[in-house]
């Protein structure tokens, strides 16, 4: 049985990784103290004292907006921390498997982004996450770079859940409606690297960077209009929800600048290791049929 070290255990991804990779062996799942992202020799001394043949990196500094007040503290975490486990990976022989974002594109080509396209990333958290991507492949090794797109689970705070919660508080909630991506329920997430893991005799000869994010792609406006309305159906109370308009990026000023439409496609990891995650519709039906179990949405 193989030892699996995953940071970021009590994040979105990391969380659901712990019970996605138990199958292949022993996880370690460090938490802050034990595994300090801003301190390099913490991140070493803790990859030495696990001894994994495996990394699975889910952590990061993922506030996109106060990424612009904490520009260093993400350069830190996303970057800096990255090569780091990037070399001990390399020392020990053990494969990495990192996560990224689409948001390391500007959104501003006419086509889907494949993985060979120029980054250009319009904010903080997308120039320290590219940082990342960059580090880990100037070190080398067995490398996996996974870039996902807008990750939502029932843990922390993410889009899904406050849609959620607003369209029960309000009667009316304006979404932009000019930015584009792919929704991705970090438990599906979690079980597409399972597979990956499955086929791990695949990887040496193919490190490198690769999209892994839902199938097909939506606005941000019909995003929340899908989750008001599959939470409508669930919940079988057809009052009391708010109604989604669209308003664009300029009627809603943010700290920082979102890229526009950053789709990508899945061609690649689909092609080298048969790995297609559902439609990003799918993967909401089944996280609001869950959440729906033991939650508030069903009633005021």
């Amino acid at each position: 049985m193989q030892r699996i070290l995953v940071t970021g255990r009590t994040g979105r991804v990391g969380w659901e990784l712990q019970s996605a990779l138990a199958q292949f062996g022993t996880v370690i799942a460090p938490d802050r103290r034990q595994m300090d992202l801003t301190n390099a020799d913490s991140i070493r001394r803790a990859i030495r004292d696990a001894q994994p043949e495996i990394i699975v990196n889910a952590a990061g500094y993922t506030l996109v907006d106060k990424a612009e007040a904490e520009p260093e503290l993400a350069m830190q975490v996303n970057g800096v921390a990255s090569g780091v486990i990037a070399e001990e990976a390399k020392r020990l022989g053990a494969l990495l498997v990192h996560y990224s974002t689409d948001y390391v594109y500007d959104g501003e080509l006419d086509r889907p982004c494949v993985e060979d396209d120029t980054p250009n990333p319009v904010n903080s958290y997308g120039r320290t996450k590219l940082a990342g991507e960059q580090a880990i492949t100037a070190v080398g090794g067995e490398y996996l770079i996974l870039r996902t797109s807008w990750v939502y689970s029932a843990r922390g705070t993410n889009f899904v859940l406050t849609i959620l919660r607003l369209a029960r508080e309000r009667p009316e909630l304006a979404v932009v409606e000019d930015q584009t991506g792919s929704p991705s329920w970090a438990r599906a997430l979690a079980q597409a690297t399972a597979e990956l893991l499955r086929r791990k005799e695949l990887i040496p000869g193919n490190s490198g960077i690769y999209h892994l994010a839902a199938t097909g792609y939506t606005s941000r406006y019909d995003f929340a209009r899908s989750i008001v309305r599959i939470a409508r159906e669930l919940s079988g109370e057809h009052a009391g929800w708010a109604r989604v308009k669209p308003i664009t990026s300029s009627e809603y000023p943010l700290p920082a600048k979102r890229p526009v439409h950053p789709i990508t496609t899945k061609e690649k990891i689909k092609r080298v290791f048969g790995i297609e995650m559902p439609h990003w519709e799918v993967q909401l039906r089944a996280f609001l049929a869950e959440i729906a179990q033991h939650s508030e949405f069903v009633g005021h």
